[in-house]
């Protein structure tokens, strides 16, 4: 198996990452939807995603894009770090 460049290596953590927090996010207004007032989870996630507003298409494209730049972000950081830890610690599959 041949080692993904980082860039390669960054795109698909990073999609990965951005998927899972979009996804979150969807589950999260799925789920103050269905609960009575009170038991949303915007409130979690207002202070993370700048313009996202409870249930407005704006506020959930925000929302969205927030959740993008977060995913690539974490990427761009832990991708090579995970690759220096491997070179310190003599990880074979770097």
């Amino acid at each position: 198996m041949t080692p993904l460049s980082i860039s390669r290596t960054i795109l698909i953590w990073g999609s990965t990452f951005s998927v899972f927090l979009m996804l979150s996010l969807a589950a999260c207004i799925i789920y103050g939807l269905m609960l009575p007032a009170g038991f949303e989870m915007h409130r979690a996630w207002s202070p993370w995603l700048p313009g996202f507003e409870w249930l407005t298409l704006g506020g959930i494209l925000a929302g969205l894009l927030w959740c993008l730049i977060y995913g690539f972000w974490a990427a761009a950081l832990l991708v090579p770090l995970r690759r220096l830890m491997g070179h310190w610690l003599g990880d074979a599959h770097d």
